[in-house]
């Protein structure tokens, strides 16, 4: 047997315990949903010690958009959209349950665009979580891995209970009981993201950068100022705030 190493298992508690009030922190007054998911699936990945992660929610039609990803890359964008068509996140949408994939290469499931697209960027595993309330699904978290293996059932508990964090942030508490505001918020969601990937590509033509750098300067001028990120995202959209200065700031 393995001696228990009581500091780093001290350590991983601490960080589990930041990530929790971090994102407790973020569910005040006029929290941007897009930047929330962003921070979480960040926060989530780097707990379990996985390559990257993207949140998707289901749109008025059923179909699963990606609204939060570690990486606003278009390869990484791409693996998880792919995903949300015929993956690990469309059967865990669909049945509501964790589906695990410890080696995508070998994984008998029809998910050939998926393993290809997931291969080509150096991805063996993938992991997918639930985003559920009261029995009702409304998107999943994608875990994606460069080395193959399952998450242990820590981290899977660990990875559910995020999910969970998730899902109180898009649908909030008080909107629990009430369909049509749980309708808004998920659209609400969606929209934003749009907005935001509006506003990263017009960014990223003004800096000559990359679309997380894009990402980046965008957040940080949300924070800078105390305005949403959809708010930001907006400006830059509609010209009332200069993308040439957002730059500058970030420079």
């Amino acid at each position: 047997m393995h001696a228990i190493d009581h500091a780093a298992d001290n350590t991983r508690e601490e960080r589990i315990n930041d990530a929790f009030v971090r994102v407790a922190g973020s569910l005040v007054a006029d929290y941007d949903i897009v930047d929330l998911l962003s921070t979480l699936v960040y926060t989530c990945t780097q707990l379990l010690d996985v390559q990257a992660g993207g949140i998707l929610l289901a749109d008025g039609t059923g179909m699963l958009e990606l609204v939060a990803s570690t990486s606003e890359e278009a390869e990484i964008v791409e693996v998880m959209i792919v995903a949300a068509g015929a993956g690990p996140c469309i059967d865990c949408y669909q049945t509501g349950s964790v589906v695990s994939v410890p080696d995508i290469e070998a994984d008998p499931r029809d998910w050939p665009r998926f393993r290809r697209s997931a291969l080509d960027q150096g991805f063996r595993a993938a992991h997918a979580t639930p985003l559920r309330l009261h029995g009702e699904v409304i998107g999943a978290m994608n875990l994606l891995s460069t080395e193959a293996g399952a998450l242990s059932d820590r981290d899977a508990q660990l990875a559910q209970a995020l999910a969970d964090v998730a899902t109180v942030g898009i649908l909030h508490e008080r909107s629990f009981r009430q369909p049509e505001v749980v309708a808004a918020q998920l659209h609400l969601a969606l929209d934003t993201r749009i907005l935001v990937e509006q506003a990263k590509g017009v960014l990223a033509e003004v800096r000559s950068c990359t679309m997380s750098e894009a990402f980046d300067a965008l957040r940080d001028y949300a924070r800078t100022h105390e305005v949403t990120l959809r708010a930001a995202a907006a400006g830059v959209v509609n010209r009332s705030i200069s993308a040439e200065a957002l730059v500058a700031q970030a420079r």
